[in-house]
């Protein structure tokens, strides 16, 4: 390893001890012996499955089936692992979603390949800009949201990558009703992307730079992970009006043991801004709303908005058996959304929690996730495939 200059991203903590998941408990449960493979035979897609039911808006249940699909598409020595998670849902009050999410490393990882397909309804309070607003004043907006983000990312050095892509967000039906004779605009103050009678579009090329280390991204292993996204959205590629925005995410992990069992921090930051005015109202940053929807564990999603986002959280892992089936985490996070026709951070709004880890699939290292957080006027049940971050 000393010889190694990469060695500090390439080590990974060696573990002995046999590792179980769901799927052994479930075999020895009803006896199933796992049919027997050949050196020349590899297993080339490993999936997890989770069925469950959540809250959804006004506390109705809501039924979820996320499915995640683990593959490699070369050598696992060199190729970090695929992934794609489809997650519909619906409930009986009107929200349902299709979901998918893709993350594609093809052979060598020469390039990276990123989707995210969404059609939803989805009707979501919003509380408007910035912070200081107290949980009851709120408004219900209501439309249906087609997205559409694809893009594709060339190996410029080992772990870093450069490329372009294309955004489209198409926000129809928009309706608003907070028991009053409010409109969405009046609520938020705001005069992009509020006209209830009006849909809001925005089309445009990206700029995606990537720096990841951390070899699987279901379950993260020391390393580092740096995400960079500068979008922007143009009335030459059908946009209502032109506007640009960052993403910038940083995520660091490190082991504190150098064998045995999982224990180790994580830590996950991000700035997010419009850099321009046009933007429209549900394309402004928003807690919860970031690329994969998993920031603000313990905070309702979409509680704070604003024209910039910056947002820290920090969570501590450890495995409760040798054998990786059980584990559990303990998260805090922090986040402020810049006040209305400001770039200035005035409120700081934390939340926190802990959560089991029950190992589904070692093979992709799939764990299913149970979370409960909390903030000051808001606590939620949390269940995923995979880590938060």
């Amino acid at each position: 390893m000393a010889q190694d200059d990469n060695s500090s991203a390439k080590y990974r903590p060696i573990d002995t001890v046999e590792k179980k998941d769901l799927i052994d408990l479930v075999r020895s449960f009803v006896n199933i012996q796992p049919r027997k493979i050949s050196p020349q035979e590899k297993k080339k897609i490993y999936f997890s499955i989770l069925p469950v039911a959540a809250s959804g808006i006004n506390d109705h249940r809501m039924l979820i089936t996320s499915t995640t699909a683990g593959f490699y598409l070369g050598d696992p020595s060199n190729t970090y692992i695929s992934t794609a998670t489809f997650a519909p849902y619906f409930n009986l009050k009107g929200r349902y979603g299709l979901p998918i999410h893709s993350n594609i490393w093809l052979n060598s990882n020469s390039y990276n390949i990123q989707g995210d397909t969404r059609l939803l309804k989805y009707p979501q309070y919003t509380w408007g800009l910035g912070g200081g607003q107290p949980a009851g004043n709120k408004f219900l907006v209501d439309y249906v949201y087609l997205r559409f983000y694809q893009s594709a990312l060339k190996r410029i050095t080992p772990y870093f990558f450069a490329g372009i892509g294309y955004n489209l967000d198409y926000y129809m039906d928009i309706e608003s009703d907070d028991g009053t004779s409010k409109t969405f605009g009046e609520f938020t103050k705001y005069k992009f992307g509020t006209d209830p009678h009006q849909n809001s579009f925005s089309s445009g090329p990206s700029l995606n730079l990537l720096y990841d280390t951390r070899n699987n991204l279901i379950d993260p292993l020391p390393g580092w992970y740096g995400n960079l996204i500068y979008r922007y959205s143009s009335s030459f590629f059908g946009s209502n009006d032109n506007w640009q925005s960052l993403y910038v995410d940083l995520r660091k992990y490190l082991s504190l043991s150098s064998s045995g069992p999982k224990n180790m921090l994580a830590f996950w930051s991000y700035y997010w801004t419009s850099l321009s005015s046009g933007t429209p109202y549900l394309s402004l940053p928003s807690i919860g709303m970031d690329p994969y929807q998993r920031s603000g564990r313990g905070i309702a999603q979409n509680r704070y908005r604003g024209e910039s986002l910056i947002y820290f959280e920090t969570e501590y892992r450890c495995d409760i058996t040798d054998n990786g089936l059980l584990g559990f985490v303990a998260f805090a996070n922090v986040n402020s959304a810049s006040q209305i026709n400001s770039r200035r951070f005035k409120y700081w709004n934390p939340a926190g929690g802990a959560g089991l880890r029950i190992k589904f699939n070692k093979k992709s290292g799939t764990n299913i996730g149970i979370d409960y957080g909390q903030s000051r006027d808001y606590r939620a049940v949390i269940l995923n495939l995979g880590e938060a971050f």
